[in-house]
């Protein structure tokens, strides 16, 4: 399945306006057949109450991208999507920074996706998070 023929980096951009996306300053980055790109600066409001990176923002990253990454490869005839099941392991943590994802397919079923990401320090490249979602399409009412 490819890439929508509407899909660029600026459309997925203009999705977050006003939504959570936009909230967590979530900016996608580069978006190609099978693969978005995107990131996060660490401000201290999304960090946990211990000064580490919250688990939620990490997910929230990972979930997005992978979100976005499923709406921009909807087959022309699904609507939509909604997440039905995500998984995220954490390997490591940040304090400041940007945060960085990669999202790419495992698999582009014609009513089921399903997306991993990679969530890594952009300073430095380490594993931050391993993330794997499962997306339901869903066809016009």
């Amino acid at each position: 399945m490819a890439l929508r023929k509407d899909a660029t980096v600026e459309l997925a951009n203009a999705r977050s306006a006003g939504r959570l996306p936009e909230l967590m300053g979530f900016r996608v980055t580069r978006l190609e057949d099978g693969r978005l790109d995107a990131e996060i600066a660490i401000r201290p409001e999304l960090l946990a109450p211990n000064g580490f990176l919250h688990a939620a923002t990490v997910v929230a990253l990972a979930d997005t991208a992978c979100g976005y990454a499923c709406m921009m490869h909807l087959p022309d005839e699904m609507a939509s999507f909604t997440t039905i099941e995500l998984k995220s392991n954490f390997l490591g943590t940040a304090r400041e920074g940007v945060i960085a994802a990669v999202a790419r397919p495992a698999h582009l079923g014609s009513t089921t996706q399903v997306w991993d990401a990679v969530v890594r320090r952009a300073a430095d490249d380490r594993t931050i998070a391993l993330f794997r979602c499962t997306q339901m399409l869903l066809r016009p009412r």
